[in-house]
């Protein structure tokens, strides 16, 4: 046995252990998950297994470089053969290869989520459609969630019950919008995020030979945060996995907490149905946090129906009690966190580092931020701007993206007068309007631009600008990226426009430029040779190479805060993460569990976990907080405590604060135990502010008859008029007004609705 499996309990060695056919992994918080991936696969490596034949997926750039940086400590070069990485920059990979089967340019620009929002606005001008009504991010998030669902623009508008969603939005051409929208991205040679996905798995349906190839490239397959993936991810590696059926799935069906991407958790909860030979490994000993908090989240998780079952244990010490801040307001509840924060410090020599403020909606940082300033406390706020969506930022690798691909017409856009060259808003809408006529790219059109009726001084920029880009695109060949990315900077006058700009803010977006021009130096100059015996895949330092790169970065793959600062952020953006010192706040009804999720079970289930996400990034010390009352719209309400604070044992629970023995008794028995046990009994589902009224009689209707306009009865909520309807199939989201109840969002599939004749 191999020195590095004695680090391992039994559960943990069995997992790495069991190479071929089919395993899941369930791991939960703190049980060493990366280490058993890690040694999973250097076991397998040393095992005689070809690291090129292995396929390792994940969620972040980051957590694929953590693991092959603890895999070539044990397995020396040989791990930078394993095809690994995020689901999006693994498929970019493959595209890259076989895109031009589907009539793409191998080096097809990734269009951000920026980019395809000024798309869409700019089809909704030119079909001069509402743009209150064709909302960009709601047209975006239509599309979005038909690719991630493998529905084709054509399929779509054949769906009759789609078409009829769509009527009912009263948004009816959102169909056409979706299939120009399609077409403009393949006149552009570009793919946004969910075609990264969508193109793949329409590559592997239309040619057998190219899945035939990667079935028996790929012989063993490993899927990191399996309780993330969507129908689409999962309908892409069960393909591949198809021959071999060597697949690993690893993940905790108790932190899936991204339903609103279009995450399914029912992909970890059947995957035994599609693999009826699966072993089954649960890492269950926690070896993160104290056993009061690893408490907490067991008792928190078993109320949800709808989960794999394990139990966690630890054996490190209980720990301190958790506390517990009740404060009269959310800037009360701020100050209160940020006093504990600076007592933590000197009491227990801790860091600001160390320190995590996690919360359920951006918004509620601003209240935070003021308590910490006061105190002198440097803080962070994960969630922020990236680095890469900075104008400056933006503008030049505009150049950069359409030097590598002419047809970027969202890049086109963006520098065709910037720096000002003397092309007007008129000229550019000429432009697209031949360019649309003529069904061919703008750059095209920039290129014979004298077979148009554009002339004049116009024609003459036009050209000027089209010939200085195709100048550049000669470069590509001759010189490294870092070296035609600078050339680029300075030719085209963005760099001395930002460095004439000498106000405080022009300064910056320099030292930004510079900035960039340095990671583009840095990843020039990395290692480009990859050990190995073939090329498909060899490690390419290309400009092209580099922009797919930094477009494909997630949130979590900033670069770190290296400043000793307090950790603010979503409990979204805390997956994965650990810290000594946590902070849970706003933990009041209808914000934690938010007002969205309090319809169905599977919702108020999501909240549940998300939640559990929260407790377990704290290693030794855990604050939950809530607030009596809380501005909202400009409002001020009052707040009830959240029903998660009812399922934690209130023996591990102390109050902070002042007179904390007397309160704690009061606390206990009158604000929240007892309202939460009354709603948990009441339904399991719903606020039990008022009594629920329950006919034994009432028939629920079929969800497909719930039409926009219809009247309908609710259980609860009585009468009220279907408003909206959004999302597809089984995910779709009646918006009803109730009369005395006001607007409610209900999932239709578990809403229980009588349409009234």
């Amino acid at each position: 046995m191999s020195s590095y499996l004695n680090e391992l309990n039994e559960s943990q060695q069995q997992a790495v252990l069991q190479i071929d056919g089919p395993v899941m992994i369930v791991a939960g918080p703190g049980s060493g998950k990366t280490r058993v991936l890690t040694y999973r696969i250097a076991n397998m490596i040393e095992k005689g297994i070809d690291p090129f034949s292995i396929m390792s997926l994940t969620f972040t750039n980051k957590a694929a470089a953590e693991m092959r940086h603890r895999i070539e400590k044990i397995c020396g070069n040989e791990a930078r053969n394993i095809f690994m990485g995020t689901f999006h920059s693994v498929f970019a990979r493959l595209l890259r290869i076989d895109a031009p089967k589907l009539g793409y340019p191998s080096n097809f620009t990734i269009y951000d989520s920026q980019d395809s929002l000024s798309l869409i606005k700019t089809i909704v001008k030119e079909l001069q459609l509402n743009d209150k009504t064709y909302k960009a991010n709601q047209v975006f998030s239509r599309i979005s969630n038909a690719k991630n669902a493998l529905i084709s623009p054509k399929a779509y508008k054949l769906d009759a019950e789609i078409m009829s969603e769509d009527m009912q939005m009263q948004k009816p051409l959102m169909g056409q919008l979706y299939e120009i929208y399609a077409k403009r991205c393949f006149q552009s040679g570009a793919m946004d995020f969910d075609d990264l996905l969508y193109k793949t798995y329409e590559l592997l349906v239309k040619f057998p030979e190219v899945l035939y190839h990667y079935q028996h490239r790929f012989k063993y397959l490993m899927i990191d945060e399996f309780q993330d993936t969507n129908f689409a991810q999962y309908s892409i590696v069960k393909k591949i996995a198809d021959v071999y059926q060597n697949i690993c799935a690893v993940g905790d069906d108790a932190q899936s907490i991204y339903a609103f991407r279009g995450a399914t958790i029912e992909n970890i909860l059947n995957f035994q149905k599609d693999y009826p030979d699966l072993r089954v490994f649960k890492l269950e000993q926690n070896y993160r946090s104290t056993k009061n908090i690893v408490k907490a989240a067991n008792h928190l998780i078993v109320n949800n129906k709808n989960q794999l079952q394990k139990t966690i244990w630890t054996d490190n010490g209980d720990g301190e009690a958790i506390k517990l801040l009740k404060s009269s307001s959310d800037n009360e509840e701020a100050k209160l966190t940020a006093d504990l924060i600076f007592e933590y410090k000197m009491r227990h020599h801790l860091k600001n580092n160390d320190f995590a403020i996690l919360y359920r909606t951006n918004a509620q940082s601003r209240s935070y931020e003021e308590a910490l300033r006061r105190l002198n406390i440097p803080y962070v706020i994960y969630g922020g701007m990236s680095f890469y969506q900075r104008k400056e930022i933006k503008d030049i690798i505009a150049y950069l993206r359409i030097t590598v691909n002419h047809n970027d017409e969202e890049a086109w856009r963006r520098i065709i007068n910037y720096p000002v060259r003397g092309i007007g808003k008129t000229t550019v809408e000429r432009v697209t309007v031949i360019a649309n006529e003529r069904e061919t790219s703008i750059f095209e059109v920039c290129e014979n631009i004298y077979t148009t009726d554009i002339t004049g001084k116009a024609a003459q920029n036009l050209m000027a600008f089209t010939m200085m880009i195709k100048s550049y695109k000669t470069m590509l060949d001759k010189q490294n990226a870092f070296e035609l990315a600078t050339h680029i900077a300075k030719s085209s006058g963005i760099l001395k426009e930002l460095y004439e700009d000498k106000t405080v803010e022009g300064v910056v977006r320099y030292e930004n430029i510079q900035e960039l021009l340095n990671g583009i130096k840095e990843f020039s100059e990395e290692d480009t040779v990859e050990e190995g015996h073939e090329e498909e895949f060899s490690v390419d330092r290309s400009l092209g190479a580099y922009l797919q790169n930094i477009t494909l970065l997630t949130t979590q793959d900033q670069k770190a805060d290296n400043n000793d600062s307090v950790k603010m952020m979503t409990i979204h953006s805390a997956k994965g993460l650990e810290f000594p010192a946590v902070f849970i706040g706003g933990l009041e009804e209808n914000l934690f569990p938010s007002s969205m999720a309090l319809y169905s079970r599977e919702e108020l289930e999501e909240e549940r976990r998300l939640f559990y996400v929260a407790v377990t990034r704290a290693m030794t010390y855990l604050t939950l907080s809530f607030a009596t009352s809380r501005y909202k719209f400009g409002n001020l309400q009052y707040c009830e405590p959240s029903r998660f604070l009812g399922e934690i044992p209130k023996e591990i629970l102390a109050m902070h604060g002042e007179d904390k023995m007397k309160k704690e008794e009061a606390m206990f028995d009158e604000d929240f135990v007892a309202p939460v046990k009354r709603r948990i009994v009441n339904t399991g589902n719903f606020s039990a502010s008022r009594p629920a009224t329950v006919d034994p009689n009432f028939q629920a209707d079929d969800p497909s008859k719930i039409l926009v306009g219809s009247e309908v009865a609710h259980q609860r909520f009585g009468n009220g008029k279907v408003v909206a309807i959004d999302g597809l199939g089984v995910n779709k989201m009646a918006t009803i007004f109730f009369q005395g109840e006001g607007q409610k969002k209900l999932m239709l599939k578990f809403a229980k609705l009588k349409v009234l004749e």
